[in-house]
């Protein structure tokens, strides 16, 4: 099994003690702070549903946006 990340030289595998046992990581108190505003459950969801399906969403997503832009340019100008 290939451990680099492609064409970035990072190598991948888990970080190890001594004894080739996974080291814990210590939590990050930055990534900790976030965590409590950040609906997992919904990320959850999201993560169960198909590329194909995220991409089609994103997409949708897009052509929302942009309809906003358009109509917020008529509105403003």
């Amino acid at each position: 099994m290939d451990t680099r990340a492609a064409g970035t030289g990072l190598d991948l595998r888990p970080m190890t003690d001594r004894g080739g046992r996974a080291a814990p990581l210590e939590p990050d108190p930055v990534i900790e702070a976030y965590k409590k505003d950040v609906d997992r459950t919904l990320l959850r969801e999201n993560l169960k549903r198909t590329v194909e399906e995220r991409l089609r969403d994103l997409m949708r997503l897009q052509r929302f946006a942009k309809e906003w832009r358009r109509a917020a340019r008529r509105t403003f100008g």
